[in-house]
């Protein structure tokens, strides 16, 4: 069984404010560097929506819906609506396999590996200007604190579904 990590004590009720949370602050930094990508590849007629999609394809040269679904954390519908306008944009195209009529693989166009081929040079713009006035140790630092952050996460959701799967063992 895993055990959780243990939490940490910083926020406190009586003392809790929105714009001293981590979470709070890390949205708004996510939501900062979305907007400025989005204004970057404006000039091709993308958003931070659209371009996700690319990329991924870009990197692995093709995923299924599913896969893309689960990817980008988005759900089946959403994906399907996302790729329509993609794929009318003559950026990707649809196959249904041939082995399983229940799965659809996504690949690229010429077109969308173009764009998609655009979004490194932009994103490390994008990043660059956010981490403006750091120095290489800060930017190692930062990443490594939320790098251990993502762990922790993934440690509770990890003893969260051992414990949920051992109460339903325990319940039958």
């Amino acid at each position: 069984m895993n055990s959780p990590p243990i939490p940490a004590d910083f926020y406190q009720p009586a003392e809790f404010r929105p714009e001293i949370s981590v979470g709070y602050l890390m949205r708004r930094v996510l939501a900062s560097i979305l907007a400025d990508a989005d204004q970057e590849l404006a000039p091709w007629d993308m958003t931070h929506a659209q371009w996700m999609p690319l990329f991924k394809l870009y990197n692995c040269g093709q995923s299924t819906v599913a896969g893309l679904a689960r990817d980008l954390q988005l759900d089946p519908g959403a994906t399907t609506r996302l790729l329509d306008r993609l794929e009318s944009k003559g950026l990707l195209r649809r196959e249904r396999s041939t082995s399983d009529r229940r799965v659809v693989h996504v690949f690229l166009t010429p077109q969308g590996q173009a764009i998609a081929s655009q979004v490194p040079e932009v994103l490390c713009r994008v990043l660059n200007r956010h981490l403006s006035g750091f120095n290489h140790d800060e930017w190692m630092l930062l990443r490594g604190m939320l790098e251990r952050i993502l762990a922790n996460g993934e440690a509770l959701r990890l003893s969260q579904s051992s414990t949920s799967a051992q109460e339903q063992g325990g319940a039958s």
